[in-house]
Order: structure tokens, then C-alpha cells, then sequence
């Protein structure tokens, strides 16, 4: 499985929405909580072009503000779900 990082802030309803759907998949991630962490926040802007929560690296793919919704259809199209 690829390497995911998934970038949030703290209060962000879909940022918990997402994280509740990787876990419900036995997703492994390592979690950024961007507004504690400075370093973090420029990278998710690097990688996105933006400041939204959630961001998620998966691999070399970026998917940048969505929700459970569309982290769904992502895990179908990579045969996850």
C-alpha cells in the first residue's frame, strides 16, 4: 500500500469525517495537524496550491479539500473499499 499522510485542523468536521473512513478501512496514515504545525501547513500548501483541510498525500497523488464522500470514491477507484 502507498505511503499516506493526511493533513487536518483541529475543529474541521470533514477533516474527522475523513479520518473516520480510513479508519473504518484499516487505513494506516500519518497525521498533520496543521495548524500546530507550521512546517506541516507549507507542505500541504506545496503539494495542493492551497490551504484547505483536509489534504491527503497518497503515494504520489494529492487529493486536496474534500470529504468522506469523495475519500470513498478515491478507495474505489485504488480497489479499497
Amino acid at each position: 500500500m502507498q505511503r499516506v499522510t493526511l493533513y487536518v485542523k483541529t475543529g474541521c468536521p470533514w477533516c474527522v469525517e475523513v479520518e473516520a473512513v480510513l479508519q473504518r478501512y484499516g487505513i494506516s496514515y500519518d497525521r498533520f495537524d496543521v495548524l500546530r504545525n507550521s512546517e506541516a501547513y507549507r507542505r500541504m500548501k506545496a503539494i495542493s496550491g492551497q490551504s484547505q483541510a483536509p489534504t491527503m498525500e497518497w503515494g504520489d497523488e494529492v487529493l486536496a479539500d474534500f470529504g468522506g464522500q469523495e475519500l470513498e470514491a478515491f478507495l474505489r477507484d485504488k480497489d479499497l473499499s
